[in-house]
């Protein structure tokens, strides 16, 4: 019988994989990189599934962009799309910068939505006010509105250290029950779920609005939230990175070890930035109640923009002039999702860029190594 001879086994990879914490800052140009990598594979894994389910994913791709940039008046309507999501971007990127988790973008849009709507159907004003009264006094509530649905989880963080991302998510939900209860009962028209619709005098411009002295703006829906959302976000990037507060803001988040040892207020700041937030995303509402819907009602107006806003803020890496061209993109997915079956697509590819956006991050604060099994590191 012969002997049998021992065999020596072998590893089929001879190396292991260890993570190491950057001790240097990473370039923007990487920063930058694993954003649109992070993108790109969401991308990749949604034509995957879109493809498992029978679909033509390259095909589906080329319908959202022809469907969202195809013509003039499919990119007015795009831009009607991402003004909301503007709007919120923007309320969670000052948010997020101080590490204040503010999930509550949505109902502080529901409240600004709410409050810009009281002036008419309270009313405050009467109908036949001048646009130049009516327009303001709206933004002014919706951003009044939206800044005191900031103020609870704000103050509620300062004072009772209550997790703000619980609190503000909560608030979403007293929101919607907030605005039906007004809806289908003071304010509803003929027992429909829905407000009167608003005086003229009460709606944004719109493009369409001039069409008589410029035929071409015929039939482009694109309104002046638009112009105050960009607006705003230029004035938001020159707060943050060129003026005292915004400094503290980012200290603040980044070290709060060493802001309370510079004397600054963590407290107050964690308020204020919270309300700041808050009255972003009211004027969010204030501007999609008063340019597109122009009455209340719950199906537009709670449409998730506050979430979608999260995504875009994150996407953008908080910065506020790069939230505008993001939103752009986000509103051509919502909008081509009117016109894609099945119609939660959209939405998935939203969810796995978020996924992947967040997994991408991983790789900012630690870098890759593989070693070879047996060597010194």
């Amino acid at each position: 019988m012969a002997e049998s001879t021992p065999t020596t086994s072998r590893k089929r990879f001879p190396y292991k994989v260890q993570f190491e914490s950057r001790l240097d800052t990473p370039p923007g140009w990487f920063s930058a990189a694993l954003q649109i990598g992070a993108v790109v594979t969401a991308l990749i894994l949604g034509g995957i599934i879109i493809a498992v389910v029978g679909g033509n994913p390259f095909a589906t791709y080329a319908h959202i962009a022809g469907a969202s940039f195809g013509s003039i008046g499919v990119l007015s309507d795009t831009l009607v799309k991402a003004t909301p999501i503007l709007f919120t971007a923007l309320a969670c990127s000052i948010a997020f910068r101080m590490k204040l988790w503010n999930i509550g973008a949505e109902g502080q849009f529901i409240m600004g939505a709410f409050g810009a709507s009281a002036v008419v159907l309270a009313p405050l004003l009467p109908a036949n006010t001048s646009p130049w009264i009516f327009i303001p006094v709206m933004m002014l509530a919706g951003i009044l509105s939206g800044a005191l649905w900031g103020f609870i989880p704000g103050i509620l963080k300062a004072r009772f250290k209550v997790n703000e991302i619980i609190s503000s998510l909560m608030l979403n939900y007293i929101a919607i029950s907030w605005m039906n209860f007004w809806i289908f009962g003071v304010w509803s028209e003929g027992g429909f779920q829905m407000s009167p619709k608003f005086p003229q005098t009460a709606w944004l411009p719109r493009l369409l609005d001039f069409s008589k002295s410029i035929p071409a703006f015929r039939g482009l829906t694109t309104h002046l939230g638009l112009v105050i959302g960009i607006v705003v976000a230029i004035i938001l990037w020159f707060v943050i990175y060129r003026s005292k507060w915004g400094y503290e803001i980012r200290l603040i988040g980044d070290n709060p070890t060493a802001a309370n040892y510079a004397g600054i207020n963590i407290s107050k700041n964690v308020v204020l930035a919270m309300m700041l937030s808050g009255a972003l995303a009211g004027l969010g509402g204030m501007s999609e109640i008063t340019g597109v819907i122009h009455r209340l009602q719950t199906s537009p107006v709670a449409a998730g923009y506050g979430f979608t806003g999260i995504i875009v803020a994150w996407l953008a890496k908080l910065n506020p002039i790069v939230a505008i061209l993001v939103s752009v993109l986000f509103g051509a997915l919502l909008l081509a999702g009117r016109e894609i079956q099945p119609s939660g697509i959209p939405k998935m590819i939203q969810g796995i860029i978020l996924v992947c956006l967040i997994a991408s991050d991983f790789l900012l604060r630690y870098r890759i190594r593989f070693i070879r099994v047996g060597e010194e590191a």
